[in-house]
């Protein structure tokens, strides 16, 4: 299964603050949880063929390979420390599951 996480920043959040975070905490956190086969955080440059805003402006994708196992990291103390500091940069992120057709 794969997440996607859609979400702009919070009001005053410096976007350099928040992509060194990133960087330094929260994309080699998640990759070393058992449960996650793959996590990339992206930041949105535009949208193709147009001069428009994107919607969002980063996009997480996380892979999973078993939700149980996720759920179980992902309410661990550590892990729940860097959801909240996440929680601090991201202004009402939406967590989206999917599943391949």
């Amino acid at each position: 299964m794969r997440i996607i996480v859609l979400f702009n920043l919070k009001p005053g959040v410096d976007a350099a603050a928040y992509e060194a975070w990133a960087r330094s905490t929260d994309i080699p956190g998640v990759r070393a949880l058992k449960s996650v086969d793959d996590f990339q955080v992206y930041r949105a440059t535009g949208l193709f063929g147009s001069d428009a805003k994107p919607p969002y402006a980063y996009f997480e994708v996380i892979n999973i390979n078993g939700v149980e196992a996720f759920v179980s990291d992902v309410t661990s103390e550590a892990v729940q420390k860097v959801a909240s500091e996440f929680q601090q940069f991201a202004d009402n992120p939406l967590f989206v599951t999917t599943e391949t057709l």
